[in-house]
């Protein structure tokens, strides 16, 4: 049975990372992905990206409607490498950080945290309230790991579609799947920067 990573879309601002993360699974022949897109997400899709919510959902293994709160994904017998949840909003964040799971979404995170299995938030807001900043503590202290959308530069980025793909390079290694093409920090020389066709990233 191929290992599956239940991928979270919210309404902050990211999604050109959330589909890569796709793309990027995609690739992966030992892995599967489940995609819950919030009402708030499929919002944000049409503001940035050129790709329609049918076309996002295409990428992934499986598709789940937010509101099917009956879902596979809700349970915690369902099998899974843990989730992903990018980008991921401060509302979404606060829902998790109190259990309020009214949304499949909601549920499979709050899954992954009763099944102490690996909870990824690619959160993204900017600035950051004390009420923010309090919930993140509250699920760092649960175990969740913190991934914000934060540009890196040490791997000296070209393009916007560089850093968009270190981004997600970064979520999928904390499974320890080793993507393409994904440029570690070296403290020694620097490397050569390497072109990367994106389009061959699909």
């Amino acid at each position: 049975m191929k290992k599956r990573i239940i991928v979270g879309v919210t309404g902050a601002s990211g999604i050109p990372v959330a589909i890569r993360v796709l793309q990027l699974l995609r690739m992966e022949a030992d892995y599967e992905s489940h995609l819950v897109i919030s009402e708030s997400g499929k919002i944000t899709i049409g503001y940035e990206s050129d790709y329609s919510i049918s076309q996002i959902e295409s990428m992934a293994d499986h598709i789940y409607d937010t509101h099917e709160i009956g879902a596979a994904i809700a349970s915690g017998t369902f099998c899974s490498e843990g989730m992903i949840i990018v980008p991921c909003s401060m509302k979404t964040v606060a829902g998790i950080a109190n259990g309020y799971s009214d949304s499949l979404l909601l549920r499979a995170a709050d899954v992954m945290l009763k099944e102490r299995k690996k909870l990824i938030l690619m959160i993204r807001e900017s600035p950051l309230s004390s009420i923010h900043t309090r919930n993140m503590h509250c699920l760092a202290d649960a175990g969740v790991e913190l991934l914000p959308l934060v540009m890196t530069f040490y791997n000296q980025p070209k393009t916007i579609e560089d850093m968009i793909h270190h981004l997600a390079c970064k979520a999928l290694d904390r499974f320890d799947i080793a993507v393409p093409h994904f440029r570690r920090w070296m403290d020694s020389t620097k490397q050569e920067q390497e072109v990367v066709n994106y389009e061959n990233v699909n």
